[in-house]
């Protein structure tokens, strides 16, 4: 339980009302009650201020409004900093390691790690401080991970691969797997060593039921404090920016170069050997089959532009419209036509 007051303080914002009101939690303006700190982060949200139940609301400028405003720069940012000291992230237990495990004697843990039952460490893994391993996950040799790593239940890293601190793993999640890597001859398709590595670097957070894949002869690399959502593929070679944002189902084809702060929207597609340059947002469903400068914006599939694209793309409503239009149009013509005609030949 926090006061508004304690939520401006430790938010930086400014408050505006009661600083006493106690919060013990956070919810959307349509969903919050008495107690509850809710946020307007975007201005099409804003009619819902006058109306919710909110005790305090985290806002870019004073509003009218029965609840107590605490006024900062990025209401969205200022209730996460808001839940986070309320509810905390989640808590993983410090089981130690358990006699569950199979660790092989090679392996080095640093202090204060948790090796939870029928996880699976093979010969010369490092894995540093205060890392949590849960139940079923696999290690390949040669592995290292850095401090405060965490690794949900199932999760697989195969042999060789490096990642940083504090990197988050969710379940069923595979770094360093074969790409699709493979030389035709006479129709038959010959598998492409994979001698490269997958590097994972500091505060990356990979999502559930994705994978990673190890280059074939340059390192599959996922620059640092870039978050990647469930069921997203990371093809063999590709090098991700930094703090990038990747969306659930998003396909990135191999040796595609991505640069720093780009976000990926759900189902993009990316072909492979492109180069994307930093700050480029890819639209959901979008198809990128050439490179995208620095800044750039698409949408669509192929994906170009986006003004230019949503200008397109709502075109495709009026289809019907516009082809019975043009047969008017061309009926009109051939009618012209044959009359011109008509007068030409008669006496």
């Amino acid at each position: 339980m926090k006061t508004t007051q304690e939520l401006a303080q430790h938010t930086g914002g400014t408050l505006v009302g009661e600083g006493k009101v106690p919060i013990h939690g956070g919810a959307t303006l349509e969903l919050a009650g008495p107690g509850h700190v809710s946020f307007v982060a975007n201005p099409r949200y804003a009619s819902l201020i006058q109306q919710t139940q909110a005790a305090a609301v985290f806002v870019p400028e004073a509003m009218e409004t029965r609840a107590v405003q605490i006024v900062v720069k990025n209401p969205y940012y200022a209730f996460t900093q808001a839940l986070v000291l309320l509810h905390g992230h989640r808590r993983h237990p410090r089981t130690g390691i358990s006699p569950q495990a199979a660790i092989d004697p090679t392996a080095t843990l640093g202090e204060g790690t948790s090796v939870q039952e029928r996880v699976s460490i093979r010969e010369h893994v490092r894995i540093g401080r205060n890392c949590v391993l849960y139940p079923g996950v696999v290690i390949g040799p040669g592995t290292e991970i850095g401090d405060g790593c965490v690794l949900h239940p199932n999760v697989v890293i195969y042999e060789h691969c490096r990642l940083g601190n504090r990197v988050i793993v969710h379940a069923n999640t595979t770094i360093g797997h074969d790409g699709l890597g493979f030389a035709t001859e006479n129709g038959v398709h010959h598998k492409i060593p994979h001698i490269a590595r997958a590097i994972i670097e500091d505060d990356v957070e990979l999502g559930a039921s994705s994978g990673v894949e190890r280059g074939s002869l340059q390192d599959t690399v996922v620059g640092q404090g870039s978050k990647i959502g469930s069921q997203v593929i990371v093809g063999h070679g590709v090098r991700i920016g930094a703090h990038c944002l990747i969306v659930a189902q998003t396909g990135i084809a191999g040796s595609t170069r991505i640069g720093h702060h780009c976000i990926f929207a759900g189902q993009a597609g990316i072909a492979g050997h492109l180069e994307i340059g930093n700050h480029v947002t890819v639209a959901a469903k979008a198809g990128v089959s050439q490179n995208i400068p620095d800044g750039e914006r698409v949408f669509g599939y192929p994906a170009f532009e986006m003004s230019q694209a949503v200008e397109a793309y709502s075109l495709i409503k009026r289809l019907p419209e516009l082809r019975r239009t043009l047969r008017t149009l061309e009926a009109r013509v051939k009618q012209s036509e044959a009359s011109a005609v008509l007068g030409k030949t008669s006496p």
